[in-house]
C-alpha cells in the first residue's frame, strides 16, 4: 500500500466489520470465559495459565467450540472510541458520525466501570476503573473478571481526555480525573521517593513486581490531565513516574518488560517497547519537559533496530523474528509515526531529516502489514509466523489496534 493511498477506504472498511459485530471479539487471554475451561482449571493458577496459553497459542480460533463468547473488550471500546474521535478530527465537518458513534462507545463504558472501582465513593477502590472481561491468571497475579488494572483503564483514559479535546465537553474530562484517582489512590506504591515513582499492574497489596509500561501510562495520562486542569502536582507526579521509568533504561535504548529484569521471561518485545516510547513522547508534549529527551530519542532508535526487519515487519523480540504479531506492527506505525511529529516540532536544523526517516519508517510498517497481515473484507489478522499463520482476528488486539493507528496516521499526515 504505497503511501497513504486507499488508508480512508481500508479504515471504513475495518470500521464497518467492527461495528456489524458490535465492537465485540474473541479476545488473546479470554480462554477462561469458557464454562468447561473454566471448570476444568480447578481454579489453580497453573492449570489456568496452561489453559490461557494453550488457547492463545492453538493454529486456529477454537473458542467457539469450547464456548467462550464473543463480547466487548472495554480497552478495545476505548481503542476504537479513541480512532473515532482521531478520525473525526481528520474528516473536519464531515466527521460529526464519527464523533457521535465515539461518544455512545464512551457512554457505554461510563455505564459499564469495574463493580470494584465504579467512581460511586462507596465501592472498594477508589475511582474509576476498568478491566478485562475475563479472568486472567498471569506469572504474578489473578485478576476476577472485571477486577480492575492500571493498564486498561489508562488507555481508557486517554480515549476520554481525546474525547474532551475534540468535544469540548467537560463531563469527559471528569471521567479522566477519575481515572487519574483510580491509577494514583488505590494499592500499590512500589517505590515512591520525591525523585521517583513506580505503580503496580493491578491495584493488590500482594503486586511486588514492576511492569515497566505501567508506570509510563500512568506518567503519561497524568501529564495530559494535567495540561487541561493546570494541576501542577499532578504533573509533578507524572513526572516521579516517567522519572522511575527512564531510570530503568538499558545503555543501549531499551526497557525490561519487567523490573527487577528476571521477574518474568519476556526480555525487549515489540509493542511494549513501542508503547514506553510513545508514553515519554506524550508525557514530553503534555508537561513540556524536555529532560527525558535522550532517553527518547535513544528507545525510538533502539526499537527500529532491534524490533523490526529491513521490510518493516514487526519482531516479536529482540531476538525473535517470528510470530510478526498485528499489535506490533500497530504499535510500530503509532511509534514512528508519531517520532516524525516530534522530530518536526523540535527546532534543531538536523530534525527534518529524522523526520523524514521516521514517517518513511511507519509507512515501511504500514505497508508491509496491509499487504501481509490486512484483508480485504475488513479485519486484520493475528499473527503471521515462520511455519503457522493465525487468520483470525482478534477484535480488540487486532482491529482496534490498527484502527488507532490507522487513524492517527491521517490525523498526523
Amino acid at each position: 500500500m504505497k503511501e497513504k493511498e486507499g488508508l480512508y477506504e481500508a479504515l471504513e472498511r475495518v470500521l464497518a466489520w467492527s461495528r456489524e459485530r458490535d465492537y465485540a471479539g474473541h479476545s488473546k487471554h479470554d480462554a477462561l470465559n469458557s464454562p468447561f475451561l473454566n471448570a476444568l482449571s480447578l481454579q489453580n493458577k497453573y492449570l489456568r495459565l496452561v489453559t490461557i496459553q494453550a488457547l492463545m497459542r492453538f493454529p486456529w480460533n477454537v473458542r467457539g467450540l469450547f464456548g467462550v463468547p464473543r463480547l466487548r473488550n472495554p480497552k478495545g471500546i476505548g481503542l476504537f472510541a479513541h480512532s473515532l474521535l482521531d478520525y473525526s478530527d481528520v474528516l473536519g465537518e464531515n466527521g460529526a458520525d464519527r464523533r457521535a458513534e465515539a461518544e455512545t462507545l464512551l457512554q457505554w463504558l461510563i455505564d459499564n466501570p469495574s463493580p470494584w472501582a465504579d467512581g460511586s465513593g462507596t465501592s472498594e477502590l477508589a475511582g474509576r476503573g476498568w478491566g478485562y472481561h475475563y479472568p486472567w491468571q498471569d506469572v504474578g497475579f489473578f485478576q476476577p473478571r472485571h477486577y480492575p488494572n492500571r493498564v486498561v483503564s489508562c488507555w481508557i483514559g486517554f480515549a476520554f481526555v481525546r474525547a474532551f479535546e475534540v468535544t469540548g465537553k467537560t463531563q469527559y474530562l471528569d471521567v479522566a480525573r477519575e481515572i487519574v484517582r483510580f491509577v494514583l489512590d488505590n494499592p500499590k506504591r512500589l517505590e515512591d521517593t520525591p525523585e521517583q515513582l513506580c505503580l503496580s499492574y493491578v491495584p493488590l497489596e500482594e503486586m511486588d513486581w514492576a511492569v515497566m509500561d505501567v508506570s509510563a501510562l500512568s506518567s503519561s495520562l497524568c501529564a495530559q490531565v494535567a495540561r487541561h486542569t493546570g494541576d501542577t502536582d499532578l504533573r509533578a507526579t507524572a513526572r516521579r513516574l516517567m522519572a522511575f521509568v527512564v531510570d530503568k533504561q538499558t545503555h543501549y535504548g531499551a526497557w525490561f518488560y519487567t523490573w527487577p529484569a528476571g521477574d518474568s521471561h519476556i526480555t525487549h518485545d515489540n509493542y511494549h517497547t513501542g508503547i514506553i516510547v510513545d508514553c515519554l513522547a506524550d508525557y514530553m508534549a503534555a508537561s513540556g519537559d524536555r529532560e527525558f529527551k535522550k532517553a527518547y530519542e535513544a528507545g525510538v532508535s533502539y526499537y527500529e533496530e532491534a524490533l523490526f526487519t529491513d521490510e518493516g515487519a514487526p519482531k516479536w523480540m529482540n531476538d525473535k523474528v517470528f510470530p510478526h504479531d498485528i499489535h506490533g506492527a500497530a504499535a510500530g506505525i503509532l511509534c514512528f509515526t508519531r517520532a516524525a511529529r516530534y522530530y518536526e516540532q523540535e527546532a534543531s536544523s538536523t530534525e527534518p531529516e529524522r523526520a523524514e526517516h521516521a514517517r518513511g519508517m511507519a509507512q515501511r510498517v504500514l505497508d508491509w502489514t496491509m499487504e501481509n497481515l490486512h484483508r480485504p473484507d475488513g479485519y486484520f489478522i493475528h499473527q503471521k509466523g515462520r511455519f503457522i499463520t493465525r487468520r483470525y482476528c482478534l477484535m480488540r488486539w487486532c482491529n482496534a489496534w490498527m484502527c488507532r493507528a490507522m487513524a492517527f496516521t491521517l490525523l498526523t499526515d
